[in-house]
């Protein structure tokens, strides 16, 4: 197993892990309910992209 020669310096260190960081998610408002979701995707709670209904919602057997 190989051993490291020499002990990594904290700055050495802090400068390797600054790209270790979370992004934001996009978000874009659906013109349709004005809810966020994410952008090119179809919004579950209307079920429209790009203006157009694509996906309907099933209806449930109330009994």
């Amino acid at each position: 197993m190989a051993v490291p020669f020499r002990r990594t310096s904290k700055t050495a260190k802090r400068k390797r892990r600054t790209h270790f960081k979370l992004t934001a998610p996009a978000l874009v408002v659906c013109p349709q309910t004005g809810e966020f979701t994410l952008p090119h995707r179809v919004t579950p709670n209307s079920g429209y992209y790009k203006g157009q209904l694509v996906l309907t919602k099933k209806e449930s057997k109330a009994d």
